[in-house]
């Protein structure tokens, strides 16, 4: 590198990740620093340090309403055939009480059992001439 391209080059040592980025390649390229800043914190307003909820849960209820409403009564059966599996298996390795809604796991088992039947009912009738 000659005396007048080194003069230049931007000064990035004052920047606290200018040590870690990796320095330009022989073909004059320049490395490009991804590291995040650590700025303030900004919060809107009437907010003092309270984290606000994860709408996650409602993404995930609206994927599963488009997919049953896909799907129509096979979704149905699908999803109630694969949560009884998994509450299945997790009473039979000890859990008693559920985050769902209903709380005791055998009650959510009647529940799914029953979801299932009826997504039965639903396909026979779409089957049955």
């Amino acid at each position: 590198m000659t005396a007048r391209r080194a003069a230049d080059e931007p000064n990035t040592t004052d920047h606290p990740a200018a040590a870690a980025a990796p320095a330009p390649d022989q073909t004059g390229d320049r490395a490009i620093d991804l590291t995040p800043t650590t700025g303030p914190v900004l919060e809107p307003k009437g907010v003092s340090g309270a984290k606000g909820v994860d709408p996650l849960r409602l993404c995930i209820f609206a994927t599963i309403a488009l997919l049953a409403w896909l799907g129509g009564p096979w979704a149905l059966a699908f999803f109630a055939a694969l949560g009884f599996a998994g509450y299945w298996r997790a009473r039979r390795a000890g859990l008693l009480r559920s985050k769902c809604l209903l709380g005791d796991t055998r009650l959510v088992l009647v529940y799914l059992a029953v979801l299932f039947l009826v997504a039965a009912w639903g396909i026979w009738s779409r089957l049955s001439p």
